[in-house]
């Protein structure tokens, strides 16, 4: 049993690394902070181009068209991003505008807001023996949506203008970082698309050690401007809870609405993977963004960077519990 932890390790490296990254800006907050020698701004931004570079690269415009007509599935995975889960929030925030500190609860409108997560969504729906085309045409659908209809949910919802830059400002410096970049990838893929796809694995690392940098940098701030010292442990239990209903409740919806709507077996799957995610892989880029150096983006990033854990360790369960039953549905040959 012993000689499976280095391997379980290796395995979950980002997860601890996000807990690494939040403990070294504790112990260390001035390296990271705005004006300190990690220079977080320029880090930032290069950061977010590179991400959204790499998965320009990466994005598989064949495979898009594949899954280009089926409209029912796509109207209810971008109507569960966008509106079912921005009315959940006003809900949430309703019952709980008096007891949650108004920078968390901003947290939660920002990850209401997120666009759906590409990769995790896609290996999830092919786990569970889903569409996979489909589940990769509305992931990236609704990425591409989030450059516009994020910070605007933002700015309508959690009054954002008074966090970071105007709605205009935001958009035009989102289209900038992460659009431009990820068409400068698509152009780049005809070329360097096969040799890219071999190396895949190691692009993703590099991927995901920028969020790291991204995350350190938020804590970094907010450790200077007291996070600990105003909310303790019981921030990352309430949040824990707070990401967990969110989850709870969109999956349930996504189910019953998939079901409702009589989609095949397939497209059910997808739908409910893609609706339910929300991505850290752009929010943590996307919140640099959209909230400038707030000093409690430590907060404000909290929700997604649970969320995204528990959507995976949930999505899996479920995933796997699909692919059982289709298995027992498909008769012996």
């Amino acid at each position: 049993m012993t000689t499976n932890w280095p391997r379980r390790i290796a395995k979950e490296w980002f997860l601890l690394g996000m807990v690494t990254a939040v403990i070294v800006a504790s112990l260390f907050p001035d390296f990271g902070a705005s004006g300190g020698g990690m220079h977080a701004d320029i880090v930032i931004n290069v950061g977010v181009a590179l991400v959204f570079f790499l998965h320009g690269i990466g994005l598989p415009l064949e495979s898009l068209r594949r899954g280009l007509f089926a409209w029912r599935v796509h109207l209810l995975v971008q109507t569960l991003t966008y509106i079912a889960f921005p009315l959940l929030w006003i809900v949430f925030n309703a019952a709980l505008k008096n007891y949650l500190s108004r920078d968390l609860l901003l947290g939660f409108c920002y990850l209401a807001a997120l666009p759906s997560t590409i990769s995790s969504s896609v290996a999830m729906t092919a786990l569970a023996r889903g569409d996979v085309p489909l589940a990769i045409f509305n992931a990236t659908l609704s990425s591409l949506l989030g450059i516009v209809l994020t910070p605007l949910i933002i700015n309508v919802l959690g009054n954002a203008d008074a966090h970071g830059l105007s709605l205009g400002s935001t958009m035009l410096k989102i289209a900038e970082l992460l659009l431009l970049p990820i068409i400068a990838g698509q152009l780049l893929r005809p070329l360097i698309g096969h040799w890219f796809a071999k190396i895949k694995r190691y692009v993703t690392n590099i991927d995901r050690c920028v969020i790291l940098l991204l995350v350190y940098a938020a804590f970094c701030n907010s450790v200077k401007s007291g996070l600990w010292q105003k909310h303790g442990i019981g921030l990352i239990v309430v949040t824990l809870a707070g990401a967990a209903f969110f989850l709870a409740v969109i999956l349930l919806l996504s189910t019953l609405l998939a079901r409702k709507l009589k989609l095949k077996r397939e497209d059910e799957i997808a739908a409910v993977f893609c609706g339910s995610k929300k991505t850290l892989a752009s929010g943590i880029p996307m919140a640099a963004l959209i909230f400038g150096a707030n000093p409690a983006l430590g907060v404000i990033v909290l929700p997604i960077m649970l969320y995204h854990q528990l959507q995976l360790f949930v999505c899996s369960i479920l995933a796997h519990r699909y692919a059982r039953t289709e298995k027992i549905e498909t008769p012996m040959a």
